[in-house]
């Protein structure tokens, strides 16, 4: 049954996919779908706006329109099925084997396969105790130096476990938090920083360097600075 009401609505321009609306939302009314974030029924989506305050975009509204009744019976068996299938991305921890050389050689000339290990991959998605985490050697990675950086996969990422944040615009506090729980359970090797030189991204070598202080940590740590054009330093 259609009626007016508040509603979210949300711009695909401005999602970047990052998934913190699915963390946030606790109707589990969303999906990342083709890399934007998407409201998977109108019944689901109460209309309160939970999810706005973590987008980090501003890419989501509660505007007022017709749309199908919020069905709270309809959430509830919503949220069961999914405990037994694990069906929000951010709990569905995966584990990837790497490419065989068979895979390998099936990739598109001058194109190399990629060397994930693991999802997700954002920093306020993984949970201290996922499994990929335990003695790794890890990659802590600005979200620019994917882009910036064209060896991310080859030179980077092999035989590492990366979690990706952005030190300017997402909560640094949180990371600082979430990282020192890693550090202080997960027996880490090592560490990797990679950031861009912009004065920004430094700030990303606080918040390791705080969330060792505060899990009391001594890890080994190198920083990688990529250059605005790509360039490693």
């Amino acid at each position: 049954m259609k009626i007016t009401r508040k509603i979210i609505t949300i711009d695909e321009d401005l999602c970047n996919g990052c998934g913190q609306c699915i963390v946030d939302c606790a109707e589990s009314a969303l999906r990342i779908i083709d890399g934007k974030a998407r409201l998977i029924a109108e019944k689901y989506c109460d209309g309160l706006g939970a999810c706005l305050a973590g987008c980090p975009t501003g890419a989501l509204q509660i505007e007022e329109r017709q749309a199908d009744d919020f069905d709270e019976e309809a959430v509830e068996e919503l949220i069961r099925s999914e405990k037994k299938g694990s069906g929000c991305p951010s709990a569905n921890l995966q584990s990837f084997q790497p490419q065989t050389p068979c895979q390998q050689a099936n990739q598109p000339i001058g194109i190399s396969g990629s060397a994930l290990s693991h999802w997700p991959v954002q920093i306020r998605l993984v949970p201290p105790d996922a499994p990929f985490l335990r003695n790794a050697d890890l990659l802590i990675a600005a979200d620019c130096t994917t882009i910036a950086y064209a060896g991310f996969h080859q030179d980077l990422l092999p035989g590492r476990v990366v979690l990706m944040g952005c030190p300017k615009f997402d909560d640094v506090e949180s990371y600082i938090h979430k990282l020192s729980e890693i550090f202080a359970g997960a027996a880490i090797k090592s560490i990797t920083i990679a950031i861009m030189e912009v004065p920004c991204c430094q700030n990303m070598r606080n918040v390791v360097q705080s969330a060792l202080q505060k899990a009391k940590a001594q890890i080994p740590l190198e920083v990688v600075v990529i250059g605005v054009r790509g360039e490693k330093r």
